[in-house]
């Protein structure tokens, strides 16, 4: 997967046509928190071992956002554990990686106003930017369809993507996606070992936000 980790969760997690997000923020938040400690980890900057970070790799990534969260991990060396770190950049997750869409030229900022308050909306202005959205969730359904090679990268998308509940949005056909769901639990299974506990510990945390939410 050439694209970074984190932008295709984004425009996997958003409609192409309003920039809304199809799940609830908190698990919006968590996903994009997860994609982001993944991409240190697929770049060999970042491991996880019994649910505690260890930074291996103090090299600068590329990617300014990338960058700035190695380090903060590196300024921050007290504190390790997975959930903390998930639960953190959860919290704005959603405005850096939009903010690096902007930059990337995948989307736009749009203010909306509410009663008591304003919110800004990525969102694909252009037929360009609308096809670049709208192709993420089905480049991803089409290499689970026909069982084509994965990379890592698609690997832990599709992690994330069970993790969070965006299934029904990638293979949304139960008749025509039945072997592609039924996959899945392969895919993330072939994941390497700090890989599949990020995917897990996401997953986790989710579902207890959204229990909370009901309560």
């Amino acid at each position: 997967m050439t694209a970074l980790l984190a932008d295709q969760f984004f425009l996997i997690a958003h409609e192409d046509r309003s920039g809304r997000s199809r799940l609830h923020p908190r698990a919006t938040g968590l996903g994009l928190a997860a994609a982001l400690l993944g991409e240190l980890m697929l770049s060999d900057r970042l491991r996880v071992f019994e649910g505690e970070l260890d930074v291996v790799s103090r090299e600068p990534p590329r990617d300014a956002l990338s960058h700035n969260i190695l380090d903060l991990l590196i300024a921050q060396p007290q504190h390790r554990e997975l959930r903390t770190w998930l639960h953190f950049l959860a919290q704005d997750a959603a405005e850096k990686v939009g903010e690096r869409l902007i930059r990337a030229g995948v989307v736009e900022p749009v203010l909306r106003r509410k009663i008591l308050s304003t919110q800004t909306i990525y969102m694909p202005m252009n037929e360009d930017q609308r096809n670049v959205a709208a192709w993420a969730p089905i480049r991803l359904a089409n290499i689970l369809v026909h069982r084509r090679p994965m990379d890592i990268g698609d690997r832990v998308l599709s992690g994330l993507v069970v993790a969070t509940g965006l299934t029904r949005h990638v293979l949304w056909d139960f008749t025509a996606h039945r072997q592609a769901l039924m996959h899945l639990p392969n895919v993330v299974g072939s994941l390497p070992d700090d890989l599949r506990e990020l995917i897990e510990h996401t997953e986790a945390l989710v579902g207890s936000a959204m229990a909370a939410g009901r309560r």
